[in-house]
């Protein structure tokens, strides 16, 4: 039973010094008394877990805070202890069996001012410096322009949905690969939804850059690309673009097959191609070489009101630790940054990166308004229920996977590759597995996931370390997730969490499975074609 009485600090969660709402960090009963360093009040309704609450009066018109930035503007006078909670929330939470009344009315609108950049008073910021010392791990050597292996694998990819099931299926004829080529991690389909249709789509480019991107990643051992010589996407139109855009594609031992009407005798030509590829991709072994050779992508899936408080923090100084090492961090899903724009433009390295960052949210918001939407369809059904209101208070947390001291150094296109260490932005959707896709093809070799729900996230060849946002649910999850940030919360200190969470990073560039890849999940989705109708 809870008591009637307990302090702010053991039921909530303030993400910023002056803050006027607090996430309930479990839930919480009407009547509670909230002992808070000022004063006490008292709940007026039952509070979810992950939802917040006003822990100072907030006036009518005044701004909702979170991490110091607004979003929302209150309605009506918001008390101390009150429910905080748009319209949005109330119809979400009413379709959920609750055992609680809620507030009858909305007390909060969704806050959706413009960013402006005051381009007259612009001051560029600065990198966190370099570290003199740097660590090791052992990796594939794939030479300067493909970059530093994680792992091995031979990939059969299918250029289009054409020829996704077969490449399943031929991979499948190869389940014990590591026993007699030990140099080699396994033999993996990227099978995918796009490039199918007789004309060309509208994703073309993305699609092309994508699988390009693939092919060269330095987690690819050789590879054997799979057309039906039909379709818009297909093995011509990739090693056009990859010698086009002068891809290190001589470096990779790739072949390319087109399929014909027996598809056994298909299965059975691929099958000796892979074995070759397989004695091609053992003559690799690891060795030792500098950290500043990876690449993290930061990405989240099943976000709670916790993501920006534990795990998006936790993989934020991951990479800035990496950046520190002479590496590079990829920051992507462009949806899930708009509200957060104050925060990441901050500390950015000149003007026209600002605009070049502010330019690409424009021209997703553009995008998505062609087809009768906008970015606040992005946060889900289970966003709302685990306490993400709105767009806003969803990107602003997904934003702190950028550590306040690092600085915003690129802006790049999806897929298009990283060249140089520092921290980039990349354009992309806000589905996980559509950005990551963009992010592996851009050469990320070690992808950091936080999740609050909970996510089977893992790429083919690239492995995902989860990191759960609270250890309660990390303690029913743990067969699935690698880190519970959640000990920050109860009381680890995010440098000590930070570097043991690297260490394992580490230890994972160098083969150390994650659970991911100990439970066999394994996923791509390409950005899908955003068909329009007029």
């Amino acid at each position: 039973m809870m008591p009637t009485a307990v302090t702010l600090d053991s039921v909530g969660r303030i993400p910023f010094p002056g803050d006027n709402a607090a996430i309930a960090s479990r839930r919480l009963d009407a009547g509670l008394e909230i002992l808070a360093p000022t004063d006490s009040f008292r709940l007026s309704h039952g509070v979810l877990e992950g939802h917040r609450f006003a822990i100072v009066p907030i006036p009518k018109g005044q701004a909702l805070l979170s991490w110091g930035l607004p979003f929302g503007v209150a309605l009506q006078d918001i008390a101390p202890g009150d429910y905080v909670c748009n319209r949005k929330i109330l119809q979400a939470l009413s379709q959920r069996h609750l055992d609680f009344p809620l507030p009858s009315t909305p007390n909060f609108a969704d806050h959706s001012i413009r960013y402006v950049l005051d381009e007259q008073h612009f001051q560029p910021g600065t990198q966190v410096s370099r570290l003199s010392e740097s660590p090791e791990f052992e990796g594939f050597e794939r030479g300067p322009r493909r970059g530093a292996g994680t792992r091995n694998y031979v990939v059969i990819l299918g250029t289009s949905s054409r020829t996704a099931s077969f490449a399943r299926i031929l991979a499948e004829r190869f389940p014990q690969t590591t026993a007699l080529f030990t140099n080699v991690d396994g033999v993996v389909p990227v099978a995918h939804t796009e490039g199918g249709d007789p004309s060309r789509p509208n994703n073309f480019e993305f699609v092309v850059r994508t699988l390009a991107g693939f092919m060269v990643h330095p987690n690819v051992g050789a590879v054997l690309a799979v057309d039906t010589g039909e379709e818009p996407v297909n093995n011509e139109v990739i090693q056009d673009f990859l010698k086009k855009h002068d891809y290190p594609i001589e470096s990779v031992p790739a072949e390319f097959m087109t399929l014909g009407s027996d598809f056994e005798s298909c299965l059975q030509k691929g099958e000796s191609i892979v074995r070759k590829s397989l004695e091609q991709a053992n003559r690799s072994s690891r060795s030792r070489m500098s950290v500043a050779r990876l690449r993290f992508a930061l990405q989240c899936g099943g976000s709670d009101a916790f993501s920006g408080v534990s795990g998006n923090p936790l993989a934020g100084w991951m990479a800035k630790r990496l950046i520190q090492f002479g590496g590079a961090a990829n920051l992507a899903e462009s949806d899930e940054l708009i509200g957060a724009e104050p925060y990441v433009l901050k500390n950015v390295k000149n003007l026209e990166t600002a605009r070049h960052f502010l330019g690409t949210l424009q021209r997703f918001q553009e995008r998505a308004s062609w087809h009768g939407h906008d970015a606040e369809g992005n946060p889900s059904g289970g966003n709302n229920y685990r306490g993400l209101y709105n767009i806003a208070i969803k990107s602003i947390g997904a934003a702190l996977k950028k550590d306040p001291e690092v600085c915003l150094d690129h802006v790049i296109d999806y897929g298009e590759r990283m060249d140089s260490p520092g921290f980039y932005f990349m354009d992309s959707p806000g589905n996980d597995l559509e950005s990551i896709a963009g992010q592996v093809a851009a050469g990320c070799n070690v992808i950091l996931f936080t999740t609050g729900n909970g996510s089977i996230t893992n790429f083919p060849f690239v492995p995902t370390l989860k990191i759960m946002t609270s250890t309660a649910r990390f303690n029913l999850l743990s067969n699935e997730m690698d880190i519970n940030a959640g000990r920050y919360q109860d009381g680890m200190s995010m440098d000590d969490l930070g570097a043991e969470a690297f260490d394992l990073a580490l230890r994972v560039a160098a083969g150390q499975r994650t659970a991911g890849e100990h439970a066999g999940h394994s996923q791509v989705q390409i950005w899908r074609e955003w068909r329009q109708t007029n």
